[in-house]
This record gives structure tokens, C-alpha cells and sequence, in this order.
């Protein structure tokens, strides 16, 4: 039992959605994992760089309280001069205790008050500028436990702790100070010796799967380092892959969804263009080729226009390719003709040198039946194959040797051979002459360079040398202007023009007037419903004859 078209559709869609939405969430969840771990280095760099914040301003505290305790003018040791050191350990944020110390040993401080003996031998590790001594085991009498570190100068001295600032967010920092401090909350992380502070100061690296981050103090003899594995930054920076990976699926699946409508859309178009090509809703219009040296119109290509029933116009370029892609290209370039012989079948009797140009598709030249239509066709409108030019592009003619023979044998049975946007593609001498084809369309963009500084210009010329040599025709497209114009009309060999100066894309009916010529008996077939479009040249106004190909 085979599933319905809507069904299968579905079930199509179902499938893009769902896939495109897996994969997004997979990239999105990589992309976290490799965000997570410079995320945690970034958390790291935030938390040291409080640590420097509070050293600072720790230091900044220490030297402030040693010059008030330098001038002050209690006795010292004495009760109101300790009653004056708690005060100001107590507000304090950084300090611990305060006192008087000479030789080395501690005559009174803040927190002990005044030992039955003093305390010490201490000895100063090293010593700044400023003569200020620094000791890294200024021990209390009350607690052997703990190690901290203290200043002195000219007899007083100050005692920081080790405290450290809270690590904020969700990563499991480690935390430690070097073996000359204290012990920070939380475990302790075993650093490699390899990683030494020589190595990096004040700053973060990656070590093997962990990432190591160091402070180092400007006034303590400590360093402070903080630590996580990677498994640990990324475990801890989970919220932020599984929005990644959430997001990634978000994002792909509306991708898919998009996916989808447009293949739907193409989907649909294609039916309708198919049901347009089979109940004849396409329609033909036609636009003038003139004589640039005495602009008068010497022939007509015809162009496929297909309007959707709710009015909206479809570019040629989009529905051609779409046909091409679904393989019936074939049906449009079959319509063009039929439609194009029968609205100008009786002219091309009239007028014998009069050109009607039809674009034929490169599935058409492999198509073994386009040959016998074609003919067959022209038969039956009792038109000679000499009045029909069929255009072919440049990647046409050079991309397969099947369609090569068929332009020669379009051009065996009379048949006009054009080479439409030449300059485009592969510009080869050696395929032309292969070919023998007559005339060659200059690309519009070329033109539009003209009066620029652009590379192009510097071409044209050429492209025509080359045309003159092989005594070839040339017929410039896209020409808006009468600069662009006149830029070609002074040229020796025969060059013509297309473009809106001379006439947009307009209904058969259209063209007859544009002509001159009366349309009384024209075939039932032409629409006669298109506003009749003004002409911008004066020199192909009403009752211009048209004149014969040179």
C-alpha cells in the first residue's frame, strides 16, 4: 500500500525538521563545550583580579594605619594607646592586629595586649624603600595555628590575614596561597611543579586538563592561585551548553521549517507551471531588434511571461531554471514557438528579411525529438527556416559535444544561429568557427560599463575586432541610453541593438503597431488586452517602415 503525496509530504517534512533540529543541537552542544573553556578562564581573570582589587586596597589600609600609629601621642604600650590600636584594628577591613615591636619582638599589640614577655624573635624577610620590614610568620601568643604577615616601621607595626575574596558563580574554583600563607576555605588543589610562578604571574593558563590562574601580591610575600580542571569548567558551565545546545536545536529547526516551505513553495510553483504550460496560460511578448544605423526595427525575440493567478508576474529567470530542473523545459521553449509562428507567421510572409528569434534551452539541442518538432513546426506555419533565429547561450554551445551537432544541424537546415550573452562565459574563437554561427549578443553588462572606468569597456572593442574578422553580426542588449547607443551606431559592420530605448518586451498586437502595420487580421491567438507601451526613440515612431537586414 503506497502512501498518499500529502502524507509523503509530511512525513518529508517530519523527517528535515527532525534531523536538522538533532543536528543543532549536537553542533550547538560542541559549540558550548568549546566556549565553556574560555568562559572559565574569563571567571578566573574576573576572581584574581579581585584579589589584586583587595591587595591593593589591603596595602593602601596597612600604610594608612602605620602613619597614624607613627604620631601618636599616647605613651606607648600604655592603656590608652592599645584602646586606640583595637579601635582601629576593629574598623579595619583588612587587618588583624596592630602594636609596637622593637628588635624584633612584639612589646604590645591590639589582639595580645602587653605580654609578661615580648614576643619574637622576628626577622624581617626583606625591606622596601621606605624602610618598612616585612615578615611573613608574625605568630600571636593565642593560636600557633595560623601563619600571617606583617609590616613594620619606625617601631609600630601592622598584621594582614589571608583572607580571600567568595568566588561568585557556579565553577568549583580551587583555592590556595603559596607555603607562606594561610590556607584559603575549600579544598586545596595539587599543582604541577612544572607550573611555577616564573611561569605565569598574575594571570591564567591552561596546564594539561586544568586550568591554573596566579595573583601574585605586591606588599605580601604570597601568591594566590585558583584552579579547576576542564571537566570541572565544563560541568560547571552546564547551563550554558544546554542553552547552546537548546538554541542549536531551536535554530536548526527553524531552518528546517524553512527548508520545508521552500520546498513546498517549489514544489507547488512547479505544478503550477506545469498546469500553465499545458492549458496555455503562458503568454509570449516581443522585443524589437533595430538597425543601429538607421534605427529601424529589423526583427523580434520572443519571450516567455507566465503571470499567476493572483496576479503576481514570475520572473523568467526563476520559472526557465525551474523548468530546466524538472525537465520540461522542453514544453516552454515548444509553446514560444507554436505561439510565436502563429502571431507572426502572416508578418514573416510580408516581410521575408524580418528575424523572429526564439531561445532554445540546452536540454532542447539534447532532446532527439526537438529536431522533428521544429520542423515540423515551421511547416506548418509556412514559414522559412531562414525568418527563425534560435538563440543559444555560450555554455550551450561549449559544455557537450551532442549539443554542438545539433546548432550544426540547425544550421544545415537553414536555421539562424545566434550566440546570446556572449562575453559571459567561454568567449572562445575556436568554438565559433567551429559552430559557424552568425551573429553573437553582446551581454548587457558590457554596456553598462560604458561611460565607466570599468575593465569591461576596454573589451568591447575587441569582442567587435573579433566579430569583423569572422564577418559575424553583432547585436548589443541591454542599451537604455542614447550614449550607449550611439557608442556602437558609428562601427563599419553590422551591429544592431536591443533594449528599452527601442521598445520594452511588449503583446503581438503591440508590435504591430509599433511597426505600422494594421491588425485587423490578425490570428484570434494575440492578446490585445496590454496597454499599448510608449516609444522612446523618435526614430521609430508611428508609420517608421521597417526595413530589411542589410
Amino acid at each position: 500500500m503506497h502512501m498518499t503525496d500529502d502524507r509523503y509530504t509530511v512525513l518529508v517534512d517530519r523527517t528535515i525538521v527532525a534531523a536538522t533540529a538533532t543536528l543543532g543541537a549536537i553542533a550547538g552542544f560542541w559549540l558550548g563545550c568549546a566556549l565553556a573553556v574560555p568562559l572559565a578562564e574569563i571567571q578566573l581573570e574576573k576572581y584574581l583580579g579581585l584579589v589584586a582589587i583587595q591587595d591593593g586596597a589591603s596595602a593602601k589600609e596597612a600604610y594608612d594605619l602605620l602613619a597614624t600609629l607613627q604620631h601618636t601621642a599616647k605613651p606607648p604600650c600604655s592603656d590608652a594607646e592599645l584602646t586606640l590600636f583595637r579601635g582601629l584594628v576593629f574598623h579595619s577591613d583588612y587587618l588583624k592586629d596592630a602594636g609596637r615591636i622593637h628588635g624584633g619582638k612584639i612589646e604590645c599589640s591590639a589582639a595580645e595586649g602587653r605580654p609578661l614577655r615580648p614576643m619574637g624573635q622576628f626577622t624581617a624577610e626583606r625591606d622596601d624603600v621606605n624602610a618598612t620590614a616585612t615578615d611573613g610568620n608574625l605568630v600571636p601568643i593565642r593560636d600557633q595555628s595560623l601563619k600571617m604577615t606583617g609590616i613594620e616601621e619606625r617601631g609600630v607595626f601592622v598584621v594582614f590575614g589571608s583572607h580571600l575574596p567568595l568566588v561568585a558563580g557556579p565553577l568549583p574554583v580551587h583555592l590556595s596561597i603559596d607555603a607562606n600563607g594561610e590556607m584559603s576555605p575549600g579544598p586545596a588543589r595539587q599543582i604541577s611543579s612544572e607550573f611555577s610562578a616564573d611561569e605565569v604571574k598574575n594571570g591564567v593558563a591552561r596546564e594539561g586538563d586544568s586550568l591554573v590562574g596566579k595573583q601574585c601580591s605586591a606588599l605580601l610575600s604570597n601568591c594566590v592561585t585558583a584552579s579547576l580542571s576542564i571537566a570541572e569548567a565544563r560541568q560547571g558551565e552546564f547551563p550554558f551548553i544546554a542553552g547552546a545546545s537548546i538554541l542549536g536545536g531551536i535554530s536548526a529547526a527553524c531552518l528546517g521549517l524553512i527548508l520545508c516551505i521552500l520546498r513546498r513553495r517549489s514544489r507547488a510553483l512547479d505544478q503550477q507551471l506545469k498546469r500553465a504550460v499545458i492549458e496555455n496560460k503562458l503568454h509570449v511578448v516581443y522585443q524589437p531588434i533595430v538597425n543601429l544605423a538607421n534605427g529601424k526595427i529589423v526583427g523580434a525575440e520572443a519571450l516567455a511571461r507566465w503571470t499567476m493567478p493572483d496576479g503576481a508576474a514570475v520572473n523568467p529567470d526563476v520559472f526557465i531554471k525551474l523548468a530546466e530542473e524538472h525537465g520540461f523545459v522542453g514544453s516552454i521553449t515548444n509553446f514560444v514557438l507554436r505561439r510565436a509562428l502563429k502571431e507572426f507567421g502572416d508578418l514573416l510572409e510580408k516581410l521575408p528579411e524580418f528575424r523572429l528569434n526564439i531561445n532554445v534551452a540546452a536540454a532542447d539541442l539534447v532532446d532527439p525529438d526537438f529536431l522533428p518538432m521544429l520542423d515540423q513546426t515551421v511547416l506548418a506555419a509556412r514559414v522559412r527556416p531562414n525568418n527563425l533565429v534560435l538563440e543559444v547561450t555560450e555554455s550551450t554551445t561549449a559544455s557537450r559535444e551532442d549539443a554542438m551537432e545539433s546548432i550544426r544541424s540547425l544550421r544545415e537546415r537553414g536555421y539562424s544561429i545566434y550566440i546570446d550573452d556572449f562575453g559571459t562565459g567561454y568567449s572562445n574563437l575556436s568554438y565559433l568557427l567551429y559552430l559557424s554561427v552568425d551573429t553573437i549578443k553582446i551581454d548587457k553588462a558590457f554596456v553598462r560599463a560604458i561611460g565607466t572606468d570599468s575593465v569591461s569597456v576596454a573589451i568591447l572593442p575587441q569582442i567587435i575586432a573579433m566579430a569583423r574578422s569572422m564577418n559575424l553580426g553583432v547585436v548589443v542588449e541591454g542599451i537604455e541610453s542614447e550614449g550607449q547607443a550611439d557608442y556602437f551606431s558609428t562601427d563599419n559592420i553590422r551591429i544592431y541593438g536591443q533594449g528599452f530605448l527601442f521598445g520594452r518586451p511588449v503583446p503581438a498586437r503591440e508590435f504591430y503597431l509599433l511597426l505600422g502595420l494594421s491588425v485587423e487580421h490578425m490570428p484570434e491567438v494575440v492578446d490585445a488586452s496590454a496597454a499599448r507601451l510608449p516609444n522612446p526613440w523618435g526614430r521609430l515612431g508611428d508609420g517608421a517602415e521597417p526595413a530589411a537586414v542589410p
